[in-house]
């Protein structure tokens, strides 16, 4: 068994179930590794970005890690756009860069790059020198580490660039799967803490991303709201979000800074559940960066990295609020709109046709508009 095989069997062993995959000479080894590992389903995409789209796609929807293949640094370079998405949402992903050997890499060859400088971008875990006899290990790593929570916006990409010789070696076979890491728990302080700033009275905002964006944890959140009377907002652009009857009733913060100052007006407590101050995508002359209003009270319950599910479930047993009732969204009947078309009621127009259990991807401040509607 060649490197090549043995590190797709080790990631089939670990769960992987996807590779996107555009490569070139230096990945044909991977490529038959591929061919005779049947658990591991290869798609074949024209473009890089495709590729890092798709693993991102697949690790929102499923939670899961999907491979990608690219060729060298200038292949890599292709799919950065929705790398850096896939950071900034959290993404788990393991890239798998094909490169020259290191006994090439001397010689200049045309494609020759410092991949690990355009990895660092985006990347929370790098291997650059895998072996014949590591890389089934170096997958099994890549894979353990794009499950790791990372601290603020380091994200879950792992890469692993590896050199042709390592795929064409000899492997002294399939690597063991790593244990899954778990979520740290917040401490009992961020419960107590949260738990006296909603006490004190006056408008709160519980505003809930990532890990918090999760129906268990809204659920949680939901029934501290319907206890105390506290608002509800998933971030701007969450990676995602579950909507439409039946599920956990959450309302978004809109796009533009004026838009959320006036959402966030009189506000005097805002509890963060993974997630940061909601800050403008771009700075505008004589307007805020951060978005809160004068004399917020700013509380943290759980960063990116921690279980924001079992904090909110804690936090409810600490506000007696554990037995209340989850307020969930309720089917409204659309119609089809009529007149003259514009944003809203093309959007209408979409939301009046669509099938049930439908992923609907939004993009852009008018794209998000869609929310209310899907």
């Amino acid at each position: 068994m060649n490197g090549a095989t043995a590190l797709i069997n080790t990631l089939a062993d670990c769960g992987v179930e996807f590779c996107i995959a555009n490569p070139g000479t230096s990945e044909m080894h991977l490529v038959q590794g591929l061919d005779a590992v049947p658990r591991v389903k290869s798609v074949l995409a024209l473009f890089e970005g495709v590729c890092t789209g798709a693993a991102d796609g697949v690790a929102r929807m499923t939670g899961k890690p999907a491979a990608t293949l690219l060729h060298l640094g200038p292949g890599m370079a292709n799919g950065i756009a929705n790398l850096h998405n896939a950071r900034r949402a959290n993404s788990p992903m393991i890239n798998i860069i094909g490169n020259h050997p290191n006994f090439h890499v001397g010689y200049d060859a045309p494609l020759t790059s410092n991949i690990d400088t355009l990895a660092r971008n985006f990347s929370c875990w790098i291997k650059s020198e895998s072996t014949a006899e590591s890389l089934a290990q170096d997958g099994a790593d890549a894979y353990t580490a794009s499950l790791r929570q990372s601290s603020g916006s380091t994200g879950q990409i792992a890469t692993l660039i590896m050199g042709a010789d390592a795929a064409w070696g000899d492997s002294p076979g399939v690597a063991k799967p790593n244990a899954i890491p778990q979520r740290a728990k917040v401490e009992e302080s961020a419960i107590e803490a949260s738990a006296k700033a909603i006490e004190a009275g006056g408008d709160t905002v519980i505003l809930l991303e990532h890990h918090g964006a999760e129906q268990p944890a809204m659920a949680a959140a939901s029934k501290i709201s319907s206890k105390l009377g506290c608002r509800l907002f998933n971030g701007t652009f969450p990676a995602r979000v579950d909507g439409g009857p039946g599920r956990v009733a959450v309302s978004r913060l809109p796009y533009f800074p004026e838009q959320v100052l006036a959402t966030l007006d009189g506000v005097k407590n805002l509890i963060l559940v993974g997630g940061e101050i909601p800050v403008s995508f771009f700075a505008y002359k004589g307007k805020p960066g951060q978005l809160i209003p004068a004399g917020c009270q700013v509380t943290r319950l759980s960063t990116v990295e921690e279980d924001s599910i079992d904090a909110l479930k804690r936090l409810a047993d600490r506000l007696g609020a554990s037995d209340e009732a989850v307020i969930s969204f309720e089917r409204k009947e659309i119609g089809k709109p009529s007149g003259e078309l514009n944003t809203s009621t093309i959007i209408q127009s979409l939301a009046s046709t669509l099938p049930e259990d439908v992923i609907v991807c939004t993009d852009s401040g008018g794209g998000n508009a869609a929310y209310s509607f899907c």
